[in-house]
């Protein structure tokens, strides 16, 4: 799944790509990807981009009072092209969600515009993947629920801490949580967990004032060291420096760079989570409901 650090990254490439051209087709192809009706998404089609934004994990093209916006949710991805096909594409077959094409000034070419194209995808078979039309960014739920950005300037210690002491949930899950905190997902709550070296189980109101601190540096460093990373990179070369960066996520049964011990995995119905037990859990391995009965 695309979180924060990757959204940033497509964010900053979009930007660079897009402000300034006129969005002059839509294509909605998947049946499930528009959750909106009004505005139509026709909409959009003559208006120029005149910014890109992110908040959490959502991107929103504004074209000047009507958004268009998108979440890429867990299997979604973006393709960018400079040679747009302008082929009807049938709906509800294949992997393409949507397809928006792009038309730019560029004196230099013959034709004085360059095309551009953009096709959201979004692999297997859970479709996911959303796209809203909208007249404010607020009207979309997800994002009027959104909580702070980790990376913001109001995003301080002393509001961690409060999250924190206000709950009683595993500090994993609360990372991830986007209505507390908004753009971390289940690789980079595990990359901060490790690098803090805290149990992904801890209770997150249980942690004292010199681990919260610990934590909250970890939040800064590994997402801005990501983000650095991600911004500058075009959408095809984002996964692998994402996957090259990771220490624990992903990394099940390989050394933890750190210590040298086997990097383990707990597995749930959707998701797995990955974990040093030197670094985080005093070595202790945490019970695996697949394995627990062998664990006790």
């Amino acid at each position: 799944m695309p979180e924060l650090p990757e959204v940033a990254g497509l964010s900053a490439f979009l930007g660079t790509q897009l402000r300034g051209a006129v969005l002059t087709k839509i294509q909605i192809v998947s049946f499930a990807v528009l959750k909106t009706a009004d505005p139509p998404y026709t909409a959009l089609e003559g208006r120029t981009i005149t910014d890109v934004q992110r908040q959490g994990k959502f991107i929103i093209l504004d074209t000047g009072g009507i958004y268009l916006a998108f979440h890429l949710a867990k299997a979604g991805w973006l393709r960018y092209t400079e040679s747009p096909s302008n082929a009807v594409m049938p709906r509800g077959k294949g992997y393409i969600a949507a397809r928006l094409e792009f038309a730019r000034n560029s004196p230099e070419t013959d034709s004085g515009k360059t095309h551009l194209g953009i096709d959201l995808t979004e692999a297997g078979t859970k479709k996911s993947l959303a796209l809203y039309v909208v007249r404010d960014p607020t009207d979309i739920p997800g994002v009027a629920s959104l909580g702070p950005d980790p990376l913001g300037d109001s995003f301080g210690l002393g509001a961690f801490a409060e999250i924190l002491s206000a709950s009683t949930q595993q500090i994993k899950g609360l990372l991830r949580n986007q209505g507390v905190i908004a753009g971390i997902g289940n690789a980079y709550s595990d990359e901060i967990l490790h690098a803090a070296r805290i149990s992904p189980f801890a209770i997150a109101k249980s942690l004292d004032p010199d681990t919260v601190r610990v934590l909250y540096d970890a939040v800064h460093s590994v997402l801005g060291a990501a983000v650095t990373d991600a911004v500058g990179k075009a959408p095809n070369e984002l996964k692998d420096a994402k996957r090259s960066t990771m220490r624990v996520h992903g990394r099940t049964g390989q050394p933890c760079p750190v210590c040298g011990d086997t990097v383990r995995e707990v597995s749930f119905a959707d998701r797995a989570l990955q974990y040093c037990p030197t670094c985080q859990t005093g070595g202790k391995i945490l019970a695996d409901r697949r394995t627990s009965r062998f664990l006790k």
